[in-house]
Parts: structure tokens; sequence; C-alpha cells
């Protein structure tokens, strides 16, 4: 198979120390509190269905895992879509939202590292992501293909910084030395980084095909939020039934703790509802997958939706 439903980059328990596991809790609640001050200035009417759909098709799209070299995978992080769609601070909910409900419905990412794991993708890969796009439009505002060129180098930033942040609290806990972890990681994230950057092209050029208003900010002002629910909706569907596709090949993370010997250390979760994005009592494991998928997308859209819609400032009329 092309494609494979595993952990993408998501640290398990037993990586981390609890020191560093507390910390990036501390720090990830900091920011996450801070998100939810500043997404006021960043939702109206059509954001809030934005930050729903893009929620969804994230969760949906980061369980098809592609192949890179050397027989290990890549992934969606999405972290850049969703920063230049709807601003940062409410990309970073977006990404928590997506993060949280992998960990506690799935068991994607152990509970007590969860905080690392919103860190690293939710936080380094959105703002990173989100820098890198603003300083590439600077730069090639003039040329028509500047935009998709500023949207390949901040997704491939995005996982490549996410991942040497990763790489540091493995490190820092004592893991894998920084000059093991730091170049295992770095490397082949840089690969997977082009995957995400190819990703992310092809999903704002479709956009800028089909919606034009949500990419191209200071043109139309659109056709209304139905249509962003409804393609949304769609297309999350699609890529939940996709994704029994998925490559069978480590992801990343899996890969670099297997070479260097500390995939060993990783605790098996306290509690299974649906592990590895498989529903309970369905024979068929592609129809479990599938099915899982579908019920993790509307709860990942759920749980954004929400969010928004309590940080969103009242209509004045």
């Amino acid at each position: 198979m092309l494609f494979s439903v595993v952990h993408p980059m998501h640290i398990p328990d037993g990586f981390l120390s609890i020191l560093v596991s507390i910390v990036m809790w501390i720090v990830s609640l900091v920011l996450i509190g801070l998100a939810l001050k500043n997404v006021k200035n960043e939702l109206g009417d059509r954001e809030v269905p934005l930050m729903g759909v893009l929620a969804a098709a994230i969760f949906a799209g980061q369980m098809l895992n592609f192949s890179v070299t050397g027989g290990t995978s890549g992934h969606l992080l999405g972290a850049a879509i969703a920063s230049i769609l709807i601003g940062p601070w409410a990309a970073v909910l977006v990404m928590t939202s997506v993060v949280a409900v992998q960990a506690l419905f799935f068991q994607d990412g152990g509970i007590l590292v969860l905080g690392a794991n919103i860190f690293n993708m939710a936080i380094v890969g959105v703002f990173v992501s989100y820098a890198m796009f603003n300083l590439m439009q600077k730069a090639l505002k003039k040329y028509s293909w500047g935009y998709f060129v500023s949207g390949f180098i901040a997704a491939w930033m995005s996982i490549f910084m996410a991942s040497l942040a990763c790489a540091l609290e493995l490190a820092l806990s004592g893991t894998s030395p920084a000059n093991i972890a730091i170049p295992a990681m770095g490397g082949i994230h840089a690969l997977i980084g082009i995957g995400e950057g190819l990703i992310t092209v092809g999903a704002l050029a479709f956009l800028f095909i089909t919606r034009r208003d949500l990419v191209d900010k200071t043109g139309s002002k659109g056709t209304g939020t139905r249509g962003i629910l409804l393609g949304g909706s769609i297309i999350a569907v699609l890529l939940a039934v996709l994704s029994p596709l998925a490559s069978t090949h480590p992801d990343g993370l899996e890969w670099v703790a297997e070479q260097n010997g500390f995939l060993e250390t990783a605790k098996d979760a306290l509690y299974n509802i649906m592990p590895d994005y498989a529903f309970p009592g369905i024979s068929d494991p592609n129809l479990a997958t599938i099915i899982a998928g579908i019920l993790g997308a509307v709860i990942v859209f759920g749980v954004a939706i929400g969010v928004a819609n309590m940080e969103k400032k009242p209509t004045t009329k």
C-alpha cells in the first residue's frame, strides 16, 4: 500500500521525562490562553465554520500517511494551511482541537505528553509557518507564483521546526542525545516536509480556483458559509474513506526511535476508546478505520466550532 494509519509525529508517553512533560503542559496552556484571548480579532462569520471544516479535514488528512524513503512515512500536519487561511491564533485552536481529540479518543499520542504534542504541532507548526509565509509573501508578492511558493516553504518549515522541537524535548528528557536526536529527526522530516509542502500547495491551488475569496482576502467577500460547510465536509469524509490506504511504514519519529534504541520506552495508553483509529466491534479493519475517521472528524468539527462560537465577538447592529 502507498498509504497506513500510524502515529504521525505524536509523542507517546514514556518518551519524555515527567519534568519536561509538565513544563510543556504549562507553556502550551499559557499560549492556548493567549490564543483564546486574541482570536476574537480574527473571527468573523466566515471564519467560524472555516475553523470547523479545517479541523475536520486536517484530522482526516492526518490519517493518510504517505511513503517517503528508507521504509518511513509522513503525513499532512496542516498547520500551514490553517494559519494561512484563518490566522495564527485561530489556527492554534484548530490544531489544538485536532491533537487533543487524537490523544483523548484515539490514543494517538500520550496524555502526559499532550502538552508537548500541542506545543510542537499546534504552536511551533502554526507560528513558524505563519511567520515564514508572510516573510516570503513580502519578498515574492510581485510574482503570480509567489503565493504558492510561500505556501510550500511555510509548510516545509512547519514540519522541520516541529521535528526539531520534538528532538530537543527528547534530548532534554535524556531519551536520546541531542547530537543524535536533532540530526536524525531533522533529516527525515526535511524529506517529509516536501510532501507537506506539495499537499499545501495543492490545497491552496484548489481553493484559489473554487473559493478564491478564502485565499485572496483583498478580493470579493465570497458566497457565504454554506459552501464552506458542504465542501469541507465532503473533503473530510472523502479523506476518512481513503484512510485504509495509508502507508504501513513507520512515521519519522517512530523510525528514529527504532533506529536509536528508545522505541521500547513508549508506554501503553491508560485506557482505550478507539486505539489506532479502529472503531470497536467491527470485524472489517478497513470499515472500522473509516467509521472511526468519520466519527473523529465530526468530534473535532464540533470542538472547533464550539470554541469559535464561544470566542467570536457578538455582532453589533
